[in-house]
């Protein structure tokens, strides 16, 4: 089974400008998802789908692949659908592709393995997106964490930013869900996914996944107890900074002068 990477990134973030370039421990965001990422061992390759020709021209100069995009998607499905489409031209041909969105830096490549176990397994999976539970009220208050609804066999209801299932008249604990940037699609279903017109509740939610659920497909969810936090804002920086230049991952591609330095 051929299961490639591709990981969406752009600078034009309305919430965070020039995100995936900006230095964590002297080196861009984006490098440090892409190093991270190729450390899955189920990956047969990785591509960076970018419209900006700074990244683009930053995953050549670290020898990594990159496919240059249309600057006029809204989604990071849609990018890499088109970059699918443009690799596949290059004579690669997967079977699944593991979507990483650009702006998860403390991706533990373990979480990939979690990710593609259940396609490896039974190879039944359209969609499947790795989730991880909320830990606290602030961060299910924060618009910027999707939460996740999940009916009794782990797929997915809805996809929210607002804190669901509501507390309000409910005293104990309810289940806490956060979406991840970490999707793998079945080849033809993210395909599908471009070819589908954007749908009302993705729009209002500005979740990509919310198109699916309102042509009626089916995402499974698989969780995971690694500690993980996309960078939303520049104040994201503070969590995640910290924790990269301790995490053992780091050492496996960062210098140790560089690290110690920043």
């Amino acid at each position: 089974m051929n299961i490639i990477g591709i990981i969406p990134a752009r600078m034009a973030s309305s919430r965070f400008p020039n995100k995936p370039m900006v230095k964590i421990l002297g080196l861009p965001m984006i490098g440090h998802v892409y190093y991270r990422t190729r450390m899955c061992p189920f990956l047969s390759d990785v591509w960076v789908a970018t419209c900006d020709e700074e990244i683009f021209h930053y995953i050549e100069s670290i020898s990594g692949k990159a496919v240059m995009t249309a600057n006029t998607h809204l989604r990071a499905s849609d990018r890499g659908a088109e970059a699918l489409i443009k690799i596949e031209k290059e004579g690669h041909k997967p079977d699944y592709v593991a979507m990483v969105q650009g702006d998860e830096p403390m991706l533990n490549p373990l979480m990939l393995d979690e990710l593609v176990g259940p396609v490896v397994a039974n190879n039944q999976a359209d969609v499947i997106n790795l989730i991880a539970r909320i830990k606290s009220s602030e961060e299910f208050e924060n618009e910027n964490v999707v939460k996740v609804v999940l009916d009794q066999q782990g797929f997915v209801l809805y996809f929210s930013r607002e804190p669901i299932p509501s507390r309000k008249k409910y005293t104990d604990d309810v289940p806490m869900w956060k979406q991840l940037g970490l999707i793998l699609f079945r080849h033809d279903a993210l395909l599908q996914y471009t070819n589908m017109s954007p749908t009302p509740l993705e729009i209002i939610e500005s979740v990509d996944m919310n198109r699916f659920l309102e042509y009626g497909i089916k995402i499974k969810t698989v969780s995971t107890k690694f500690m993980s936090f996309g960078v939303d804002v520049p104040s994201d920086l503070l969590s995640v900074e910290p924790f990269i230049k301790i995490d053992p991952i780091t050492r496996k591609y960062l210098p140790e002068p560089i690290r110690q330095g920043a």
